[in-house]
């Protein structure tokens, strides 16, 4: 008759129906999962998201857990996306993104005083995960490309930098060392002629006067 009489121990119990009206109520005392799915949340700068959340809890105070709610499930919905709602209403989009790790951590901190209300233990919440608009998911992945290009630039222009520093370095050498300034003549010349199938030379330029002046220097 809507009063509660006592906790049941395991065996066998029998109610004269006709006489009152009787409620038997089982509490699962294992380890749950509440799914809070789909939620529409608006950050600080006025971004709307989705997020999918998980509360993984157990009942520890059966007999509150069954007389003190009239539905446990949903009032418990209700206090996991109150503390949602409020904690990324105080957060912009990039700080969310930055914190989404944490997010589990201390949305379960924030709750965890209503632990004795609903007569349970609280053990882990975790986001699962952030649904963007479209619009902002676009932005987004321009602002992530345009960051990609400029450290490619900079990667660029160092290595740019770091080559024209090495050659500055070539040059000096070969203005103070003359024997190294033939030798790479003489590279640079094997490297041409790795390139060439087959040479003709002809004695009317002076060609072979001018192998012979460049042989000559460079010994």
């Amino acid at each position: 008759n809507g009063k509660f009489i006592k906790e049941f121990t395991p065996g066998k119990y029998y109610f004269c129906t006709f006489i009152n009206n009787v409620e038997v109520k089982t509490i699962d005392k294992r380890n749950q999962v509440l799914q809070i799915t789909g939620q529409e949340l608006l950050t600080q700068d006025k971004v709307t998201l989705r997020m999918n959340f998980v509360l993984t809890y157990k009942i520890v105070d059966s007999i509150k857990a069954a007389t003190a709610f009239d539905n446990y499930n949903d009032q418990l919905y209700l206090v996991m996306q109150l503390a949602l709602r409020e904690y990324v209403s105080t957060k912009t989009l990039d700080e969310l993104l930055a914190e989404k790790h944490e997010i589990g951590k201390i949305i379960l901190s924030t709750v965890k005083a209503k632990e004795t209300d609903f007569g349970a233990l609280f053990i882990e919440a975790g986001l699962k995960d952030i649904i963007l608009p479209g619009d902002v998911r676009e932005i987004l992945n321009t602002i992530l490309i345009a960051e990609k290009k400029a450290l490619a630039n900079v990667i660029t222009r160092r290595e740019e930098t770091a080559s024209t520093r090495s050659l500055l370095n070539t040059v000096k050498l070969m203005e103070e060392n003359a024997t190294l300034y033939k030798l790479k003549e003489m590279e640079y010349l094997e490297r041409i002629c790795d390139k060439v199938g087959s040479i003709s030379l002809s004695s009317s330029g002076g060609i072979i006067e001018q192998l012979n002046q460049f042989i000559k220097g460079s010994k």
